[in-house]
């Protein structure tokens, strides 16, 4: 089953039942945020779900995520193969990197695709200061999950109008696109610091 079926039917299923539908997005964004956040919006945009309820459950799913990657690296840490594979000596050199750049790599990750699960991990794995790293998490949540919640809002609502039930056609396209050009800064940006 499609992806875009799978959220059309929970969302159906649950309509009117709102922490059911806040429980079906906060669960799509652990599966892939992104699709999520436009799924999301296309709801909103049919008017079969409310704009706060989408955005406050797509922050909160999104946020738990981010929050969950670092514990991951955190709770990492503290197993005897990662203690033989990291010297405690280069854990403190790499804890006393990160330590003053917790926001801009949180920042950086969030917008280039590929970058998340290692940083997030790896600042959880080095002991970056939490509060600094839950602050720039909620900080880069707000900018890029609103910024492509409401470019997709507008999309959807286009597409409604223009395109009928071949919405969710022109949503996969549109993923696809975001994929693709997602894909293509990674490159870009792998290019660029390789040199």
């Amino acid at each position: 089953m499609p992806l875009s079926s799978f959220f059309t039917a929970i969302a159906a299923a649950t309509l009117g039942a709102k922490s059911l539908q806040a429980a079906a997005i906060i669960s799509g964004t652990f599966i892939l945020e992104d699709a999520a956040t436009l799924l999301a919006a296309m709801q909103v945009a049919s008017g079969a779900l409310s704009l706060p309820l989408a955005l406050c459950s797509l922050y909160a799913g999104i946020v738990l995520g981010d929050l969950g990657l670092y514990g991951l690296g955190r709770l990492s840490a503290t197993h005897s193969w990662a203690k033989k594979l990291v010297p405690q000596q280069r854990r403190d050199i790499g804890h006393g990197w990160v330590r003053g750049k917790v926001i801009p790599l949180v920042l950086v990750s969030r917008f280039v695709p590929g970058l998340r699960l290692p940083t997030y991990t790896t600042l959880g794995f080095l002991h970056a200061p939490f509060l600094h790293f839950a602050l720039a998490a909620i900080l880069a949540t707000l900018i890029w999950t609103t910024g492509l919640f409401f470019i997709s809002l507008r999309l959807g609502v286009l597409m409604a109008h223009y395109l009928g039930i071949w919405r969710w056609a022109g949503l996969a396209v549109f993923l696809v696109i975001i994929i693709l050009v997602g894909r293509l800064a990674t490159k870009l940006y792998n290019k660029r610091t390789s040199k």
